[in-house]
């Protein structure tokens, strides 16, 4: 039986530049809850951006935000049900290493506000007005006044090139992952670690949960749910390594 249903954001409920949930999906999380079933995004994103995103059912939900480095139960604000913090003396080396690349940018991520150290000038609004953040710019990592649970390096330019500077010494640290077309995440989590973190704190079976994701960074939930599903458009590697596959969250859905 199916009681919790956790879905990766970009490009798998938001395809082809889509920028708002499809309304269907509120119909079903609405539907599913009175059976018993919640729906959780899992995301990259932080809390405040998931929660306008998805505001008509925001308090319904719970949140696996930052890729699981923290989970929120539902509410309004909902309680932190998991928070995995990262090293300060090594995240604050990180960031530096990020920074020093050219075209680079670093977004440095508490509970539920983005810390920014910003070269180019539109950064800011880059971040809170197309991702929806709650953003704060800082002089330097070193002044983040909260914990750090997760460093992203944004690389609008070379993300190939970038990955492979950065991943083979901070691999032996923290968790390196592609978070999509320009980004980069590094934590000590991610979404499989939150999908189990939330699962113990609702008293859920992992082989009680449905997932859905497309990308690298969903590899560990879909790895450790019982029924996982992929996106059909996911790179090749992915596709032989789920081979159960859909072209819509909607469309499974619709059979439960």
């Amino acid at each position: 039986m199916i009681r919790l249903i956790a879905s990766d954001i970009d490009g798998t409920l938001l395809q082809n530049g889509a920028t708002e949930i499809p309304p269907e999906i509120f119909d079903h999380i609405h539907r599913l809850e009175k059976r018993g079933i919640l729906f959780c995004p899992a995301s990259g994103r932080q809390y405040t951006s998931l929660r306008r995103l998805f505001a008509p059912a925001a308090d319904k939900v719970p949140f696996l935000c930052e890729n699981g480095a923290v989970v929120y139960g539902p509410g309004s604000p909902g309680p932190i049900l998991s928070k995995t913090v990262m090293d300060r003396r090594l995240s604050e080396e990180l960031c530096a290493e990020i920074l020093a690349l050219p075209g680079v940018e670093v977004l440095i991520s508490g509970a539920d506000t983005s810390y920014l150290c910003p070269k180019a000038p539109d950064l800011e609004d880059q971040i809170r007005w197309f991702l929806g953040n709650r953003t704060a710019v800082l002089p330097a990592p070193a002044d983040v006044p909260e914990d750090i649970i997760k460093v992203s390096a944004y690389c609008p330019q070379d993300l190939e090139k970038v990955r492979t500077a950065l991943f083979p010494k901070w691999e032996q640290h923290f968790r390196c992952a592609v978070a999509g077309a320009v980004w980069l995440d590094f934590t000590l989590a991610d979404k499989g670690l939150g999908v189990q973190k939330l699962c113990e704190a609702l008293g859920v079976g992992l082989e009680e949960v449905m997932a859905f994701g497309d990308n690298y960074n969903d590899v560990s939930m879909l790895e450790r749910v019982g029924r996982p599903y992929l996106m059909e458009n996911a790179a090749p590697e992915l596709r032989a390594r789920f081979p159960v596959q859909c072209r819509t969250v909607a469309e499974i859905l619709e059979t439960l």
